[in-house]
């Protein structure tokens, strides 16, 4: 089964409807046992990063997704998101998240005088692409996806798939830890770029399902 999360923050419907327009079938859910049986998971979210933490641990949604990541259950996470993947957040003062990819979550830089792009970061935005992923397989460099956001996620390690640019800074567009992907643009909102990455990251996930199933078979002989 694959769970879109329902938590009170996510675009549900754009996304419910992008999902079906490529035929990935699905179900949209707010209970944990849902997260815990499913065989990948979308975390859409908008807003702010505090309030969409204290969302999940009312539904009590966090060590259920917690413990899906550590079992190695694919999981997207878009926009917001993405972002309380993060160990912490900045936003209206530090906040932790999921802790599912060591980073932090900062404010953008503002324009200087010479102009530049107004914060909120809204529109169009080329992504340079930084290392091969499944995610944007087949595409080429300078594609371009749709962002919503004043906040970046800027992960510890070798995270950073993919960035664009904002006021002179190279903000996190794309981030992976194994499994865990994190999208800070909206694929469902991205034409067919971004429904090319939904279909990739569902081909992902099918393959991670069969190739444990064959493990789990191999283990048993």
């Amino acid at each position: 089964m694959i769970t879109v999360v329902d938590y009170g923050r996510g675009n549900l419907y754009s996304l419910s409807h992008a999902l079906s327009h490529i035929g990935i079938g699905h179900a949209v859910s707010e209970r944990p046992e849902d997260i815990l049986a499913a065989s990948a998971i979308i975390l859409p979210g908008v807003g702010a990063f505090a309030d969409a933490m204290d969302e999940l641990d009312q539904r009590s949604l966090v060590a259920p997704l917690q413990d899906a990541a550590g079992r190695g259950v694919p999981l997207l996470g878009i926009c917001l998101g993405m972002q309380i993947l993060a160990a912490t957040s900045e936003e209206f003062g530090r906040r932790n998240g999921l802790g599912i990819i060591p980073g932090s979550v900062r404010a953008l830089p503002e324009p200087d005088d010479g102009g530049g792009i107004r914060i909120p970061n809204v529109g169009w935005r080329r992504l340079a692409l930084h290392q091969e992923d499944p995610l944007y397989h087949g595409m080429q460099e300078g594609v371009m996806a749709y962002f919503v956001h004043s906040y970046g996620f800027f992960p510890e390690g070798d995270a950073v798939m993919a960035t664009s640019e904002v006021n002179g800074l190279s903000v996190p567009a794309i981030v992976r830890r194994r499994h865990v992907v994190g999208c800070q643009f909206h694929p469902e909102k991205s034409g067919p770029v971004g429904l090319e990455m939904l279909h990739n990251f569902f081909t992902e996930a099918r393959k991670s399902a069969t190739a444990s199933v064959r493990g789990s078979e191999v283990g048993a002989v």
